[in-house]
């Protein structure tokens, strides 16, 4: 990348310095495609007054089934709300460690 946009478009960081992101807690958890391209489907019009809806494709399908396999990998994170959407996942994980050190 050019020098020129170097931290440019970059924001600082929002994690805490003194915060340990493997302790125990409820964690907000946004998860960006490269260069926010629409990789994960798209928002179509809802038919007969019903709402606009995400379409997933084949790969936002793939994201959602990752998302959802999480604690099958990690059995100490439990899933709560995500949602797909056509650049980007959103989603709430709480991890639950039993030997949380604090």
């Amino acid at each position: 990348m050019p020098d020129r946009f170097r931290d440019k478009y970059r924001i600082p960081s929002a994690r805490l310095q003194s915060w340990d992101y493997g302790w125990n807690a409820s964690y907000f958890i946004t998860i960006c495609t490269a260069n926010r391209e629409r990789y994960f489907g798209e928002i179509v019009a809802g038919l007969d007054n019903e709402q606009p809806a995400m379409q997933l494709s084949e790969v936002g399908i793939i994201a959602k089934r990752s998302w959802l396999e999480i604690p099958t990998h990690f059995p100490f994170v439990v899933l709560d709300e995500f949602g797909v959407m056509p650049n980007h996942v959103h989603g709430i994980i709480i991890i639950n460690r039993q030997d949380d050190p604090r």
